[in-house]
């Protein structure tokens, strides 16, 4: 399944559109005011789905996912020099990007592919193509990728 992930140009917070390959919009995330990143995902019809919440406290950059009211898990940031890498602590998912920060594959405990996100970088704002090998995993997919974007984010 493959989606197209588009930042909104002009909004006072993060905010995002998703489409899917039918030009469809399928998911809309919007960014709250808080201390750090705080990031709501509505499906189509408006439905508050999940979050996606930056821990302001601790050495590297960690996200926490939420279905609902409920915690899912945490993205984390790892330590590594040249490439970024995330884990995923719910499901064990490894995340690695490329040197330019463009592209990821996120691959899970066996080394199976789960998805790959590329940076379409001849867009006006931060534009990712998502393709989520199992639509199961897409909502999980998603919140990873906002989380990767707030995090660069919050870096420049």
């Amino acid at each position: 399944m493959k989606l197209l992930f588009k930042q909104k140009a002009f909004s006072w917070f993060d905010s995002y559109d998703v489409f899917n390959e039918h030009d469809e919009a399928v998911y809309k995330v919007k960014g709250q005011l808080s201390w750090g990143h705080c990031l709501k995902i509505f499906d189509a019809q408006g439905n508050e789905i999940g979050t996606v919440k930056e821990r302001i406290i601790s050495f590297l950059p960690k996200f926490e996912m939420y279905l609902g009211e409920n915690y899912l898990g945490c993205i984390k940031k790892e330590f590594s020099f040249f490439t970024p890498k995330f884990t995923i602590e719910c499901n064990n998912w490894q995340v690695e990007g490329d040197f330019f920060e463009w592209d990821y594959s996120i691959t899970d405990t066996n080394g199976n592919t789960v998805a790959t996100v590329s940076k379409d970088v001849f867009r006006w704002t931060d534009t990712y193509v998502i393709d989520v090998e199992n639509p199961q995993n897409v909502l999980e997919v998603l919140m990873l990728v906002i989380a990767i974007d707030a995090e660069k984010c919050s870096r420049k």
